[in-house]
């Protein structure tokens, strides 16, 4: 049972205040922000108990858990903001495991002086991609920090998630003959990000492709039990994720150029920005690897999904002891897609 409403002289004022060191100091005003945002954006019987931890059943199965931090800049761009960006990176990286995510907690760190109009859209919008994506926000902290201390906000979040029986998706499963797939078009979300970091324009506006794929990871599931490998390719993008699961299998990687979707107007702004779109952040794609014999079944069922209309076989893998990626290019001929050196897009999550 939830308790009582602490009564309050007057309703937060979410158009013109800002957030002031009283918001963090555990009184009077931390309570109302706490239950005037937090607790009526994320409502859900687990946080509404307003205790210092959320208590739920474990469902049958194995438990998937990640944690992250988002210092994303700017806080906003074309196609979501830091909120609704937490969700979806947590909910993918349990989904990642081939898992259902279930339970998220949230941390925020806020500047004093931070507009609470702002906050409450961030808040809003972190509320609205949960509830699509299924999982409920039973937990969390707000911090205040003075100002300068922080750029605005700051969040971190845990997710939890139960794997399927006979799901076991893992960096180390890659095996030579295995197929590569990805789910879309690459570079979409690090494009979007330095177009408004720099305002730049374009005659077609980039949108970030910030997504929570775990419906379309369902999917994929149910098709392929036995998928080997599934990764997300933000920091580093798709060119990162290869070389990190050849790494860790201990193969080598081909892929082709030709077979990797990019839209046209990203590939432009990567040539005006000086960027390779295989090193640019993704935040609704992943890339998948699978046997052959399930290669074509996989394809179909992430085809199905509207996250996975524009899926395709990029590659295979390969035996190579030096557990190289290389690439066919569009000219014939091949090149090594070697890690990224130095920092390409920095604050892109």
């Amino acid at each position: 049972m939830s308790q009582a409403k602490r009564p309050y002289a007057r309703p937060l004022d979410f158009t013109t205040r800002k957030v002031d060191l009283t918001h963090g100091s555990g009184g009077r005003a931390m309570a109302q922000l706490i239950e005037e945002l937090f607790e009526r954006a994320f409502d859900n019987p687990l946080l509404s108990q307003r205790n210092d931890q959320a208590v739920f059943d474990i469902p049958k199965g194995r438990m998937a858990m990640t944690t992250d931090g988002f210092v994303i800049s700017p806080l906003f761009f074309p196609g979501g903001n830091i909120g609704s960006l937490a969700v979806h990176g947590t909910v993918n990286d349990v989904a990642m495991a081939g898992a259902q995510p279930l339970y998220l907690s949230s941390g925020f760190i806020i500047e004093e002086g931070f507009p609470l109009a702002d906050l409450k859209k961030i808040v809003e919008s972190m509320a609205e991609a949960a509830r699509n994506a299924g999982v409920a926000i039973v937990t969390g902290d707000t911090k205040v920090v003075e100002r300068g201390s922080a750029d605005g906000v700051f969040i971190t979040t845990t997710g939890v998630g139960i794997v399927p029986e006979g799901v076991h998706v893992s960096a180390n499963n890659a095996r030579p003959g295995d197929k590569i797939l990805v789910s879309g078009s690459m570079g979409d979300h690090g494009v979007a990000i330095m177009s408004t970091r720099e305002n730049l324009t374009f005659e077609t506006e980039i949108q970030s492709d910030c997504a929570s794929l775990n419906g379309l990871v369902a999917r994929m599931v149910a098709a392929v039990p036995g998928i080997h490998v599934l990764r997300d390719p933000t920091r580093g993008g798709l060119a990162a994720v290869l070389n990190e699961i050849a790494l860790q299998s201990g193969v080598g990687i081909k892929i082709r150029e030709d077979a990797i979707p990019i839209r046209p107007e990203v590939h432009g702004a990567c040539e005006l920005l000086g960027l390779d779109p295989l090193y640019v952040a993704n935040e609704g794609k992943l890339v998948a690897f699978c046997a052959t014999a399930d290669a074509d079944r996989l394809l179909a069922a992430m085809r199905e999904d509207p996250l996975g209309r524009e899926a395709s076989i990029i590659g295979e893998v390969v035996e190579d002891t030096r557990r190289f990626v290389q690439m066919e290019t569009t000219f014939g001929g091949s090149r090594i897609v070697d890690w990224l050196a130095g920092e390409q897009l920095p604050r892109i999550c």
